[in-house]
């Protein structure tokens, strides 16, 4: 394995005033950029500084600022920097088939926090031919180590990878470099690697500025790497101030898009609570906690193939049911379940499509779970029977608080979970107890062994009272009214560990169970990020035992591989405008993350919304993967009912655009759960060369021939939007134009919204219905729209919306389209295995972008009538009506015009 000399650090920035350098390779520090800060918490001086082995001198370029607001660190260059003779020596570098390990001894002063690992072990899989996976941990004493399903090492040898690894000796670094056109994706050799008990620490060049992911958090999609830090816990915090401070989920994964349009990807797989520092260099630094060094590296090139790669590592997104992507209503505050039903009633005789109606914590008994108030809420069976013979479905919230102070016997969640030992543990190896809603809880341990078994009985018991279609599992960080428990937290290091990643001033322990509670075989200090995965995967679990067909679980908390278990929602936002347009890049990062069925709260949850506001957010909204409309207790209505015509209409026509648009929404879930695509996607994704759309979130697509330019701005009736270099046709009209690249300024009255088909796809339509039930039962259309090379491609999955493994067990239907020199030919590839019981046809095709008026037009080589086309001259639109001809949606035809 070849060695490399950093001749970056050691001479390419030796400069006149080195010798005023406080130690040997402070001379790092002549360029302000390559400071790496050996000293972020707050208030450093030179004393500290030096007695940790570093170096201090003043920024060159401008004055740090090391004070504290709100509890978090202003941005600064730092005075206190890492030497480049500081960190760990490598030596015994054995090769095999899949990699090479090695041993590497600390060789430098150790860390500030104590308890240093002096001799590591790093192992370096050669995974995949694009991908790249390694591990420094501590051979001698076992560490914890994030269990969520990952591919096992290779075996044997890999044929063939499209990288080189290299490393420096002394300081060890890693340098993991794209072969096909040397590109460094990941280099180590900078910043100071610490590995100490309570204290990890790794930096690494990044290729470009381009930097997305790392969540979750409120902010743009373009990550600022001026000097910010970003910290990672599963956290109790809606919307915050700071865009930088962590919400309900952990994500340490990011994609970076070089200069080239190439993208590359990192994940960290540590679930300990972290910070990771960016800075302009461009570099970050990851600071964790706990756990080990666990790093996979994804090659690309494409922003497409980094995610692909990524959930080959942590999990394909699962198959949701078709009735989930309809539109979804709720709010928290609907006085009884008369109320509740009232609501369905009103969308039903505005003609308003809806598919599932949604109760918060108001239908519970005193807020227990699975139970309900048979008070008020006395007629919820009966309501949640007719929504199921209206084709509608029934969705509920679930905390994992179990009250702990009902009588023995009169609550079985509690009782049983006595009996199963499934809930979290204090010091003394009782039931730690927190307080929710209900008052004094227990928490279920969802990673216990018991922990399924349990959650199932639990949720068949309610099931069969009142027959729900999925779950909502919300305050799952884990959420906690009190600091740690009821009896507060030990006072010991997970307590109060050495170094406290920026979690907003608070307390680890603040709105959230202590750090020392025990898990199953390990504590929340651990796991304490992973708390609402694993309630995903045993909610998931248990719906699949209970109903028997495929469900959704919709979580706020949540982990890499909680996509294989159901979907998110971006967590308590405000009837605000900011809100609305900070929820479009919350949608595409969980996208990238391997969550595609993601979706704010439409309208805003907390606050007042406005009329114009609550029809441009559902305008938004009709386009988030999932779509649902909830607010607060106190808020005013929001549904979309509630508005007078004026307002409404522009609601109900954006969803019916969503409805018609099911058949190839579905088919980009398939994607995703078959191949790892993202359905919701940023423009860049697309267009990765177009430097102007590294920064846009504004718009996105729908796969990649979707293009949606909403209004995110108070009282605007026009938008700019931009149109990357390609062929573009009005959704409306179909009028088309080609682009060089440019922003248009387009008209956007209140009851629309712009959309606009990108040229070489074929989109796939169903008539609207009021429920997805009722669109099943109608015909389809196509819409080709054709390249300016003439040519357009498209694809069509078909299966009945429910049945469980539908894909992996060959219960589908899977039609290709292809275009080209006039003729569209329709393939089903899977035989037709799968047909509609509703809706059979293909009603008509619509083909964009035809130059001059067809002479003919032939389906299956048999000329179709005159009466069977027409076309429009104005727009280039032709028409080909198919009403008479019963072509199965399924089956082999082709059109052809002359």
């Amino acid at each position: 394995m070849a060695n490399f000399v950093n001749l970056l650090l050691l001479g390419i920035f030796m400069s006149a005033n080195a010798a005023s350098a406080a130690a040997p390779g402070c001379e790092v520090g002549d360029v302000d950029s390559m400071r790496f800060d050996c000293h972020p918490e707050a208030n450093p001086n030179e004393s500290d500084c030096v007695s940790r082995g570093c170096c201090w001198r003043a920024a060159t370029e401008r004055n740090a600022n090391y004070t504290k607001h709100s509890g978090e660190r202003l941005r600064g260059i730092p005075y206190c920097f890492y030497p480049s003779t500081f960190g760990y020596k490598i030596s015994n570098v054995k090769q095999d088939d899949s990699g090479w390990s090695a041993d590497l001894s600390l060789a430098s002063n150790g860390g500030p926090y104590g308890a240093d690992v002096k001799q590591l072990r790093i192992v370096v899989y050669f995974e995949d031919e694009d991908r790249l996976h390694f591990k420094i941990f501590d051979p001698a004493n076992s560490r914890y180590e994030v269990p969520i399903p990952v591919p096992a090492p290779p075996a044997g040898k890999i044929p063939q990878v499209n990288y080189i690894v290299k490393y420096s000796e002394y300081p060890f670094g890693l340098q993991v470099i794209r072969a096909t056109d040397h590109t460094t994706i990941f280099n180590s050799s900078v910043g100071g690697m610490i590995f100490e008990d309570q204290f990890l620490q790794i930096s690494s060049l990044l290729p470009s500025s381009n930097l997305y992911g790392l969540g979750e958090h409120v902010a743009p999609m373009l990550l600022d790497l001026d000097y910010q830090t970003i910290s990672l816990m599963a956290r109790d915090r809606g919307t915050p101030h700071s865009e930088n401070l962590n919400l309900y989920g952990v994500h340490p994964f990011y994609l970076n898009v070089e200069k080239s349009g190439h993208a590359n990807g990192v994940l960290f797989l540590n679930s300990n609570p972290m910070d990771i520092a960016l800075q302009p260099t461009p570099a970050i630094t990851y600071r964790s906690i706990g756990g080990i060094m666990d790093f996979y590296v994804f090659m690309g090139s494409s922003p497409n193939e980094v995610v692909q790669q990524y959930l080959e590592v942590v999990g394909l997104p699962y198959m949701p049911p078709y009735w989930s992507l309809g539109f979804h209503l709720c709010r928290w505050g609907y006085d009884n379940a008369t109320h509740t039903a009232q609501v369905v009633n009103d969308m039903r005789k505005m003609g308003i499509p809806q598919d599932v109606q949604w109760n918060d914590i108001d239908y519970m008994d005193r807020h227990l779970d699975f139970t309900y108030d048979k008070t008020r809420y006395s007629s919820l069976p009966d309501l949640v029977d007719d929504l199921h013979k209206h084709g509608q479905r029934y969705v509920m919230i679930t905390d994992p608080g179990i009250s702990s102070t009902q009588s023995a016997g009169s609550y079985l969640p509690f009782d049983d979970g006595l009996k199963m030992d499934v809930f979290l543990k204090n010091s003394s190896n009782q039931p730690i107890i927190g307080r929710v809603w209900p008052g004094e809880t227990a928490f279920p341990d969802f990673s216990h062994p018991n922990a399924i078994e349990y959650w199932t009985k639990q949720v068949k018991a309610f099931h069969a009272e009142v027959p729900f279609d999925g779950l909502w599992i919300d305050m799952n960080e884990v959420s906690n009214f009190v600091v740690g428990s009821v009896q507060g937290c030990p006072n010991n290091s997970l307590e109060n560990p050495p170094y406290k990643p920026g979690l907003g001033g608070d307390h680890m322990s603040t709105k959230t169970l202590c750090m020392s509670a025990k898990n199953y075989n390990t504590t929340q200090y651990n796991m304490h990020s992973l708390y609402g995965y694993f309630e995903a995967v045993a909610s998931m679990s248990a719906l699949k035992t209970v109903l028997k067909e495929r469900s959704i679980v919709i979580s706020r908390s949540t982990y890499p591989n909680s996509g294989a278990h159901g979907g998110h929602w971006l967590g308590d936002n405000n009837s605000n405008w900011p809100d609305l347009y900070l929820s479009i890049p919350g949608v595409l990062l969980f996208n990238m993350f391997g969550i595609p069925l993601v979706g704010a709260d439409i309208c805003g949850f907390g606050g007042s919304t406005t009329p114009e506001l609550c029809t441009r957010w559902m305008q938004v909204g009709a386009f988030y993967p999932f779509s649902r409309n909830h607010n607060s207790i106190g808020s005013p209505p929001q549904e979309p009912s509630h508005f007078s015509p004026e307002y409404a209409d522009g609601m109900r026509k954006a969803l019916l655009i969503r409805y018609s648009l099911l058949p190839s929404l579905y088919t980009l879930f398939w994607q995703a759960h078959a191949q790892g695509a993202t359905v919701a996607r940023p423009l860049f994704f697309e267009f990765p060369k177009d430097p102007a759309t590294l920064s846009i979130d504004k718009q996105f697509l729908w796969g990649a021939f979707l293009l949606i330019s909403p209004v995110v701005d108070a009282d605007e009736t026009s938008v700019k939007a931009y149109f990357p270099a390609d062929r573009w046709y009005d959704f409306y009209t179909g009028a088309g134009f080609d682009s060089k690249g440019e922003s248009r300024t387009l008209t956007a009255e209140l009851d629309a919204i712009n959309l606009h088909l990108r040229g070489g796809y074929v989109t796939i339509k169903q008539d609207a219905g009021l429920t997805t039930t009722a669109s099943r039962m109608n015909n389809f259309s196509l819409t080709v729209a054709l390249s300016a090379t003439n040519e357009a491609q498209g694809v069509l999955y078909l299966d009945d919306g429910v049945t469980l493994d539908s894909y992996e067990t060959g219960q589908y239907s899977y039609i290709t389209y292809q275009v080209n020199n006039g003729t569209l030919v329709s393939a089903n590839n899977q035989h037709s295995v799968y047909t509609p019981t509703g809706g059979k046809y293909v009603q008509r095709v619509l083909v964009l972008g035809v130059d001059s008026p067809p002479k003919g037009v032939m389906l299956n080589k048999v000329p179709l009538s005159d009466s069977d086309y027409h076309y429009e001259a104005s727009t280039k639109v032709m028409v080909v009506d198919l009403s008479s001809h019963n072509v199965l949606i399924n089956s082999m035809y082709t059109i052809a015009w002359l």
